[in-house]
């Protein structure tokens, strides 16, 4: 059990990592073209990423994953594709921030082109806020794989996954619940409730006894 958890973990922890590079990739990218031109594109990209965060994140990835061949690779790729939305609301957040300083405005007005300063002046200054999502994403990311696998939507059997893990457990102790605990249970409480059912009627019988027994001696007598 011990050998498979961390075997587990090393794959949790992969795919968690890929699933995320995937969401910063995309995310980042559609993020620095909306906050950095503005206008139309920004209406377009912010209104495609409202849509990804009108549904709940786990019936999404479940219904991309359950539409395609269960599996690692296809829940690493429902994961990174759920979850660009928010790295492009946060990386779209910091692009107009920097695009408004004096340095890019400097830039600008030496004639630099738009590709330029993206990738010179931009995008190195919104590398803290990236890496912060980045890191604290990944847990996140490591816990829908779980779910997804829990649900049998992720790693198949026999890959060892901390969801598929969770799920073999349920299955063992729900088969001892069902096959163990309730068969020897039920007959030692029948068991118990007739015996006491027992005891009861003899108890109240007793005394009626007592009594026959009582007439019975006076008459011999």
């Amino acid at each position: 059990m011990l050998a498979r958890t961390l075997h587990g973990a090393r794959l949790s922890l992969a795919v968690g990592l890929g699933a995320r590079i995937l969401s910063l990739l995309l995310g980042g990218s559609l993020g620095f073209l909306a906050g950095y031109r503005g206008g139309w594109v920004d209406a377009i990209v912010m209104r495609i990423a409202d849509v990804f965060f009108a549904f709940p994140s786990l019936l999404l990835l479940i219904g991309i994953t359950a539409a395609l061949e269960p599996g690692l690779g296809v829940a690493t790729a429902a994961i990174g594709i759920v979850g660009w939305a928010e790295v492009a609301r946060l990386v779209r957040g910091e692009a107009m921030r920097v695009r408004e300083l004096e340095f890019v405005t400097a830039a600008r007005a030496l004639g630099a082109k738009d590709g330029r300063i993206l990738l010179r002046h931009v995008v190195p200054n919104c590398a803290s806020p990236l890496l912060v999502s980045f890191t604290l994403g990944v847990a996140t990311t490591m816990l829908a794989e779980a779910s997804l696998s829990f649900l049998g939507l992720g790693a198949q059997p026999p890959t060892a996954s901390w969801g598929a893990m969770v799920l073999e457990r349920e299955g063992v102790s729900a088969q001892r619940t069902v096959g163990g605990v309730l068969p020897g249970t039920l007959p030692r409480c029948g068991g118990a409730l007739a015996e006491s059912a027992r005891r009861r009627v003899a108890r109240r019988a007793r005394p009626a006894l007592e009594r026959r027994r009582g007439l019975a001696g006076s008459t011999t007598r």
